[in-house]
């Protein structure tokens, strides 16, 4: 049985929270915010994850000091907070903790994936990524779900696996951080445009356009950045793509679908709650510009969101693009330079 505490009250959170309790593990649920735990507390289960129950096992606590000592510790918060609260709590996290993080984006102003901005405030403790299609509100009433792990500790990748695994929760080690990370931010950005897609009454193909040349933006940033390109087929790739773009419990596509169907961007991020494709997509898009990725996109999101551009014009800027081969992408511009001189020798 392994001591573990969940820093954040979160849909994901509380699913993994309950799904470690299931499994026999010794359970904590940490949070800033002590009306959060009182919900759990006085009904038993919490308004981010209606009809579903929390158990009673389950420690409730804001107390930074029941941080020390527990063996894992899962950062379970959004990304725009995960800076400012693992300053806060790294005093309290014991030198041989293993910190699992689920949190998906990339940090405003430095372009950091979480796992770096968590190893710059918890220096010297061993840092695992929990990333996949996994939503919360199946993963907590044990539909079969499989994710992946990835550190550069391969040993705690292989503890948490051993940990994690249930009947119902699968997960596969990967040794490619820079790549988990990314595709478990970047979809999130596609899945917000998926869903202004649906909400203007466009149809799959539409969809699968914007899925199949996401994962190809998302693939081309990735491998500019030093991942692997086999990681952007499996699970944290095409796999959490998949899940997020089509599915009705991705907040991302929620919120595209109200601005599809007119609301502002910052109505319906309002409206639906944490959004972590409107935030990652700022970060990417000055990414992108930054290293010199091409991202249309992307791109064509950023203006939507930030700039006051309307959506039917995008996909007709999208559509209107010059004739391109498909796997064009895939190559760094030294490579298309020398393709292009093959093509006029």
């Amino acid at each position: 049985m392994s001591n573990i505490i969940v820093l954040g009250s979160g849909a994901f959170g509380i699913a993994l929270a309950i799904m470690c309790d299931n499994a026999g593990h010794s359970v904590t649920i940490w949070s800033k915010f002590p009306e959060e735990l009182e919900e759990i507390k006085n009904t038993g289960e919490s308004s981010k994850l209606r009809g579903v129950k929390v158990p009673s096992s389950i420690h409730l606590t804001n107390d930074n000091h029941d941080i020390t000592g527990k063996d894992i510790v899962i950062v379970g918060i959004p990304s725009s907070f995960v800076r400012s609260v693992m300053k806060e709590v790294s005093p309290f996290i014991s030198e041989n903790t293993v910190i699992v993080n689920t949190s998906k984006g990339l940090e405003n102003l430095t372009f950091k994936r979480m796992s770096e901005v968590i190893s710059e405030e918890c220096p010297d403790r061993a840092v695992v990524v929990l990333t996949g299609p996994s939503h919360a509100e199946e993963l907590s009433i044990g539909v079969p779900t499989t994710v992946a792990v990835a550190s550069k500790s391969i040993k705690s990748a292989e503890y948490i696996q051993d940990i994690f695994t249930t009947d119902t929760l699968r997960l596969y080690v990967n040794a490619d951080m820079i790549g988990c990370e990314l595709g478990g931010a970047m979809k999130n950005v596609i899945a917000l445009a998926c869903g202004i897609s649906d909400g203007l009454g466009f149809g799959d193909n539409t969809k699968a356009a914007l899925m199949t040349r996401g994962i190809h933006e998302i693939t081309s940033l990735g491998l500019e950045l030093g991942a692997e390109l086999d990681t952007f087929s499996g699970l944290t790739g095409i796999g959490d793509l998949i899940v997020t773009c089509t599915s009705a419990h991705s907040r991302n596509r929620r919120a595209g679908i109200l601005i599809g169907q007119g609301m502002s961007p910052e109505d319906a991020v309002k409206k639906v709650g944490t959004v972590e494709g409107y935030y990652c997509c700022e970060v990417a898009h000055g990414l992108a510009k930054k290293i010199g990725v091409e991202m249309p996109i992307t791109n064509e999101l950023y203006h939507l969101l930030f700039e006051g551009g309307k959506a039917v014009a995008s996909m007709g800027k999208l559509m209107g693009r010059p004739n391109r081969h498909e796997c064009e992408h895939y190559t760094t511009l030294e490579q298309l330079q020398k393709l292009d001189k093959l093509r006029h020798e």
